[in-house]
């Protein structure tokens, strides 16, 4: 079990071929729960879930933040940590021990796992993504005076922090709305590099093809718009 209860929240859209590997890997010492939650796969991802240790939740309706808003209100109500990776066994799911411990040392309220100042697998990370992340942080360093190095999945929050956000973003977005709401609050970030590789199967859902990569491009874009040049009143 943890030291003050951590859950850890998977999005899986079709992975059953990376969740299992993924799930097998993770410090279970470290958190008291993970939950993956099905954003409507139409393959044997729940099944490799379960057999693996997750309780699996079902989200039909699609959308990665969606997914993820869904895992957070699933998730244990003692929790106070929060963290949440990826699915498809990019992320190093080892690191999760050296992004809770800031949170829950209580020296930090939202720690980022970045993948640009960790050591990454060739091909990990295509330039567009490299570009995307670069350009996010200097767009969000221009207004608020933090610079993100990256836009990375893995992350960890303290549970009254993320309350305090007020998550909207229901799209591929999601990651975006939190790092600029916790600046703006403001939260004590703070980024810890962090390993990346290649998936380990399946199609990505973003840089798989080029209609998904030029859609979250857009939505991107869009929650930049929205959050930094005051088109969202809260």
């Amino acid at each position: 079990m943890g030291l003050r209860g951590v859950s850890l929240i998977i999005p899986a859209l079709n992975e059953a071929d990376t969740i299992g590997a993924t799930l097998r890997e993770l410090p279970w010492q470290s958190i008291d729960e993970c939950i993956v939650v099905d954003n409507g796969s139409s393959d044997g991802t729940a099944e490799e879930a379960r057999c693996n240790g997750a309780r699996v939740i079902q989200e039909p309706r699609r959308g990665y933040g969606r997914a993820c808003h869904s895992g957070v209100l699933a998730a244990n109500r003692n929790s106070e940590v929060l963290a949440f990776m990826d699915a498809d066994g990019s992320d190093m799911s080892y690191d999760l021990d050296r992004l809770t411990q800031p949170v829950l040392a209580g020296e930090a309220d939202f720690v980022l796992g970045s993948r640009l100042t960790g050591a990454r697998e060739t091909g990990s990370l295509l330039p567009s993504q490299i570009f995307a992340a670069r350009v996010a942080g200097g767009l969000i360093r221009m207004r608020l005076g933090f610079k993100y190095t990256d836009m990375g999945p893995m992350r960890v929050i303290s549970r009254a922090a993320f309350d305090r956000l007020r998550m909207s973003e229901m799209t591929y977005g999601w990651n975006l709305e939190m790092q600029i709401r916790a600046v703006q609050l403001p939260l004590r970030v703070l980024e810890v590099p962090t390993g990346c590789r290649r998936r380990r199967g399946g199609v990505s859902k973003v840089s798989g093809s080029l209609t998904g990569s030029v859609t979250a491009a857009i939505r991107i874009m869009q929650v930049l718009s929205r959050l930094l040049t005051g088109g969202d009143s809260r």
